[in-house]
């Protein structure tokens, strides 16, 4: 069985990160979104509700699973036999950090690829940190995440508001 990982911080998930596993659950026996902690990247949500936001989202899909994560991609990727990662390229500016990362993890694990998907060019430039800038100001978003993630960002931005004001 070959299984990818596509790993991430998902805070939150976008219809962009979901073109990406649509596209991936098609090339691979099963998909396994990793959500990782990631707490240096101080994140709007908690790890449990990001992982919450995308099984919600992946309930359909009959060969994605979704866990979570506190290691380095690869050990978890060797614990759950994945022979690949899966990484989204939407734009140039983000070649140069993916291209780091995955050749680190062809050091620490040459036997694991990383196989690179870009999603449809209307999320090119879609990512969860614009995305949530964007709400934040009263942007329309309504099209580029999927409404349990909208509904959770429009609560927290709300509860952060009434708590600032």
């Amino acid at each position: 069985m070959n299984i990818a990982l596509y790993p991430g911080s998902f805070d939150p998930i976008t219809n962009g990160h979901l073109d990406i596993l649509q596209r991936a659950r098609k090339l691979f026996d099963q998909v396994i979104v990793a959500v990782a902690e990631n707490a240096e990247k101080d994140p709007t949500f908690s790890l449990e509700e990001r992982k919450r936001l995308v099984e919600e989202n992946v309930t359909h899909f009959d060969n994605v699973s979704v866990e979570s994560f506190n290691c380095l991609l690869v050990d978890h990727a060797q614990k759950k036999n994945a022979v690949a990662l899966v990484r989204g390229l939407r734009a140039v500016s983000d070649f140069e950090y993916e291209f780091q990362m995955a050749q680190m993890n062809r050091h620490l694990d040459p036997k694991i690829e990383t196989v690179f998907l870009m999603p449809n060019e209307k999320y090119f430039f879609t990512s969860s940190h614009l995305l949530k800038l964007v709400n934040r100001y009263g942007g329309e978003i309504d099209e580029l995440i999927p409404a349990n993630a909208l509904h959770a960002l429009r609560s927290r931005f709300a509860k952060k508001s009434v708590s600032e004001g």
